[in-house]
């Protein structure tokens, strides 16, 4: 039989205040407390453990070594508890009243809108969040707590994905610009003297030498639809989903860049509910509709029809 905890988390959120406010004043402010009532609580903590979990240096509480082991554990703990809680609410209450997706901009807009819908019509009452990201924005997403699923091609570390699909991402300029001018295979080289149309990583400790290919010219905007804009006026040259770029391949607006290496790479796509254990219905079903309409749409890619 397990032991029954001695310590509160009302306790464990005490110890978390005082590093996180730097003191107890501090703390007891911040969680509307009184001061003694926040010391008693740590008091507390450490007379149950028989160990001391902070010293005091001239006004500031700091942690010791074993009470720097015991914060982080805490913090564990009370982020835990507070999933645990938000789940039982969600199950109690029957589908979600929203629920949050991060979508990388490689994913088909129309696939998940679709997927969207499909959703809508089961459970129209439920508010949709699209979060659409690029890089590290779709697993700040996550680990915030603001996307209930991600679709991307990277996995955060903690969390794991299913592919769903892969697609292809091409090199292209508008035919009339100086690299098509070439009329040869391009080498990395090439690219270097020209301007490298980018889209902005949404997360905010985004890393700016993320990039496909070093060049002196960058040109990094928020929106795919405005790198395609510019691709489209001559202003560079770029990288983007084939899917994205159908129309303008087609009616000669855009042109595949005919690089010796790297011309078109395949990227794949992955599925990532936030907490499956404790995971709404709602989350679920929008999650098996994603599945399945993607399965479709590959299908019919398979069969020749376009995805």
């Amino acid at each position: 039989m397990s032991e029954v905890p001695h310590i509160s988390l009302e306790q464990w959120r005490a110890l978390i205040a005082v590093v996180d406010a730097g003191g107890y004043a501090q703390a007891a402010e911040k969680l509307h407390k009184s001061q003694s009532a926040v010391s008693y609580a740590v008091q507390k903590i450490e007379s149950l453990l028989n160990l001391k979990a902070f010293e005091i240096q001239g006004r500031r509480a700091i942690l010791t070594p074993t009470g720097q082991l015991l914060y982080r554990r805490a913090l564990a703990l009370v982020s835990e508890a507070g999933e645990l809680e938000r789940a039982a609410r969600n199950l109690s209450a029957g589908w979600e009243a929203e629920i949050g997706i991060a979508a990388e901009i490689l994913f088909p807009i129309w696939l998940l809108l679709d997927s969207l819908n499909r959703f809508g019509e089961e459970s129209p009452q439920t508010r949709i969040e699209i979060i659409e990201s690029v890089l590290s924005g779709t697993a700040e997403a996550l680990l915030t707590g603001k996307a209930d699923i991600a679709i991307t091609p990277q996995i955060p570390p903690g969390f794991f994905g299913e592919l769903l699909m892969r697609t292809p991402v091409i090199a292209v300029a508008h035919p009339d610009h100086p690299l098509h001018k070439l009329e040869r295979k391009l080498t990395r080289r090439d690219l270097r003297n020209h301007r490298h149309i980018t889209v902005r990583d949404t997360g905010s400790q985004r890393d700016r030498r993320a990039v496909m290919v070093e060049v002196e010219q960058r040109w990094t905007v928020s929106h795919m639809a405005t790198s395609i804009e510019a691709l489209c006026a001559g202003y560079g040259f770029s990288w983007l989903p084939a899917e994205r770029i159908t129309r303008e391949l087609a009616d000669g607006r855009l042109k595949p860049l005919p690089l010796r290496e790297g011309q078109e790479r395949w990227v794949d796509i992955y599925l990532i509910v936030a907490d499956p254990d404790f995971a709404g219905p709602g989350v679920r079903r929008l999650a098996e509709i994603i599945r399945a309409r993607v399965k479709n749409a590959c299908a019919d890619t398979a069969g020749g029809k376009s995805l």
